[in-house]
């Protein structure tokens, strides 16, 4: 994925073990320092009434790319913003690939951007987030 340092097998294995991903079936392909990638296999119950992928379910997996790559520091970070553009309808059954890689890093924001893609490369979601360290 990249050169950026991998990170403790014990903080890999807290951030695999989020709740939220597990329900959704993601699956956690790299994590390194400021960085992570994942893939999920779309199902029927993550469609709309239009019978497209949800925006929630495509948000959602940025989201949990942003929030693993924002705490791959090893101290507890949060979201304060995220903006999400969706660029494309994905097939109903479709593979989805999200990536979240740290743009800057100071001492209480960090900087991110994320991306959903099909397996194929089609981009779905571009998204922009700030992530906040509470004072160390």
């Amino acid at each position: 994925m990249s050169d950026a340092p991998p990170i403790a097998p014990a903080l890999r294995r807290r951030i695999e073990r989020d709740p939220w991903a597990k329900a959704l079936g993601i699956e956690f392909l790299d994590v390194r320092r400021g960085r992570c990638r994942l893939r999920l296999q779309l199902q029927s119950y993550m469609l709309n009434f239009q019978g497209y992928p949800h925006g929630g379910v495509i948000f959602s997996l940025a989201d949990v790319a942003f929030g693993a790559a924002c705490n791959s520091h090893g101290k507890d970070a949060v979201a304060l913003s995220v903006t999400i553009n969706y660029l494309a309808a994905a097939a109903p059954r479709s593979v989805l690939l999200a990536e979240a890689r740290e743009i800057k890093q100071g001492r209480r924001a960090g900087f991110y951007h994320l991306s959903v893609a099909t397996e194929d490369g089609r981009a779905v979601a571009s998204a922009q987030a700030v992530a906040h360290r509470p004072t160390p």
